[in-house]
């Protein structure tokens, strides 16, 4: 499936692609986990917190502030840090601070000034409100976990977001960083997908390959002639 010739319509996923979540959540752990002179292992708290959530986002719908909370405490546990539930709450609180990476705004801004642009999100309205203040654009669409009542990867952002901006679907881009949530998922809805393979992660046996993979945010907008 090769990129549109024309493309008008571009989307990003938030955490990952244009914030650094990884580099957010770890210092929020690590604040938190000082209050009892514990040390969090960054190595084993981010697969934790990432499967830990899946998990938690697997079952029936809850607000993303929600899933940190019960991810916070479980994530925890498994680590040995006895943290008591009612301190979850500094996992959701610590996401307004989870900061852009370097070259998010100005990759962005490039973006705006020849696309319409979209984010599709894992998260709650009210969170990423206050994560929007890190960027110096203004986006045309916006699709949460929240508006739709699921998590990535089941489906229904994309097909949402398709729904919205209706002719425009066979102009539309996706840029993600996580492969599953982002990459497998638009590829089952035939939508063209550019990877942020931020880490190098490599595709297992089966993994379809994404219609390109990039290492920046910058590279995706070399790849679409904005950089």
């Amino acid at each position: 499936m090769p990129l549109p010739k024309d493309v008008r319509f571009v989307t990003f996923d938030c955490y990952g692609t244009l914030i650094d979540w990884e580099g957010g959540a770890y210092d929020a752990y690590q604040a938190e986990a000082d209050r009892d002179g514990y040390t969090v292992d960054k190595n084993q708290m981010l697969p934790l917190f990432t499967s830990i959530q899946h998990e938690v986002q697997s079952g029936s719908y809850e607000l993303y502030a929600e899933v940190l909370r019960r991810t916070a405490v479980r994530s925890a546990a498994e680590m040995g840090w006895d943290l008591e539930p009612s301190r979850s709450g500094f996992l959701p609180d610590s996401v307004p601070r989870w900061p852009a990476f370097r070259e998010t705004n100005a990759q962005l801004e490039r973006f705006a000034k020849k696309f319409e642009i979209g984010l599709i999100s894992n998260i709650d309205d009210k969170l990423l409100g206050a994560t929007r203040r890190h960027f110096r654009v203004d986006f045309d669409l916006v699709v949460t976990a929240q508006q739709v009542r699921s998590y990535k990867p089941d489906p229904a952002h994309f097909k949402e977001c398709a729904r919205r901006i209706e002719a425009k679907k066979k102009h539309w881009v996706h840029i993600g960083s996580g492969y599953e949530t982002d990459v497998a998922e638009a590829l089952r809805q035939k939508v063209p997908v550019i990877w942020v393979n931020r880490h190098g992660q490599e595709l297992e046996s089966g993994q379809k390959k994404p219609t390109a993979e990039v290492k920046t945010l910058r590279d995706a907008a070399k790849l679409l002639g904005v950089a």
